[in-house]
């Protein structure tokens, strides 16, 4: 009888599909710990994975795994190549999560925009004064630079064109026809000198993209959000560039180690609204990520996994 191991909380409505499902056994680890499911490894022939790293020490201890589903679309925590020497697949959840991170990249551009975070905070100490700084600004008649024009970008151009925004696209992966609503840029630079906002979404990367130097390309005041991956900015360059005030504002949703250090300089700074890697975590796109992340695991054991959903080069 296959039985599948759930490594880490994990909404509700997916452990459900588990109990559900004919002919399954489950565990689910509900600990953080990366250390909590390994021990459990051995017996799984598939694993619903969260947020915890997998090793290829943890594929070698895994004889029966046949099959891994990451609760989200990221595998940067994943070792791949050992899963792929196995011909084990490595599955995420598609499009499940396009709406839900979109939203909280406009939610961010519309509140560092705003200084709402800042505003309101002051307003608790009883300065009601502070309105008078201007510190606020309209998004209409602005220009919005998205990096990485995938699914998630062209949700976020749909909202950010309902503001008035004009809208900019860096994704030299992708034919110029996908580029509807937005004008292709083929120079990122170029593109950075043109933007009164920046969101970046893309997978993670070996070096950041706004590095120094293209974070010194940036109008004066420009707004950069990241609901991305933390390496794909480099942290202290912003953090530098947003306490001279040469970028205006930042929303990040990610950091390249998380959680961040308490002393983490993005998170002294009123210019910075910061959430904890929470823009797909919606109640809704929680529960649809849980469900498709098990479907995953059972179709595969049951000879029909979509090889859509599978981001390494092995037979399901």
């Amino acid at each position: 009888m296959p039985h599948v191991l759930v490594a880490g909380p994990l909404h509700p409505a997916g452990i459900e599909c588990l109990a559900a499902a004919p002919g399954i056994t489950y565990r689910h680890v509900t600990s953080r710990d990366p250390a909590a499911y390994v021990s459990h490894v051995g017996d799984a022939d598939g694993l619903v994975l969260r947020t915890q790293p997998l090793t290829a020490a943890t594929v070698a201890i895994a004889p029966k795994l046949r099959i891994v589903s990451r609760n989200g679309v990221g595998y940067d925590t994943v070792e791949v190549e050992a899963l792929t020497e196995r011909g084990i697949p490595l599955a995420v959840v598609g499009d499940v999560n396009t709406a839900a991170v979109a939203e909280h990249a406009m939610m961010l551009l519309l509140a560092a925009s705003r200084d709402l975070v800042n505003s309101a905070n002051r307003l608790r100490t009883g300065d009601w004064l502070h309105r008078d700084e201007y510190r606020s600004r309209e998004l209409d008649a602005k220009t919005l630079l998205i990096i990485g024009f995938g699914r998630i970008g062209r949700q976020l151009a749909r909202y950010a064109s309902a503001f008035g925004v004009r809208i900019l696209a860096f994704d030299p992966w992708l034919p110029s026809f996908a580029f509807s609503g937005a004008e292709r840029i083929s120079d990122l630079h170029v593109g950075l000198e043109s933007a009164d906002l920046v969101s970046i979404h893309v997978p993670g990367t070996d070096r950041p993209i706004l590095d120094v130097a293209a974070i010194s390309r940036l109008k004066p005041g420009a707004i950069i959000v990241n609901t991305a991956r933390g390496n794909v900015v480099d942290e202290a360059a912003l953090a530098a560039a947003l306490s001279e005030g040469r970028v205006g504002a930042a929303g990040i949703d990610v950091f390249s180690t998380e959680p961040p250090p308490p002393d983490h300089p993005l998170l002294a700074l009123d210019s910075v609204i910061a959430t904890p890697h929470s823009a797909g975590l919606t109640a809704e796109c929680a529960r649809r990520m849980a469900r498709a992340a098990v479907q995953n695991v059972l179709d595969c054991l049951d000879g029909r996994l979509d090889p859509g959903l599978v981001v390494n080069p092995v037979k399901a």
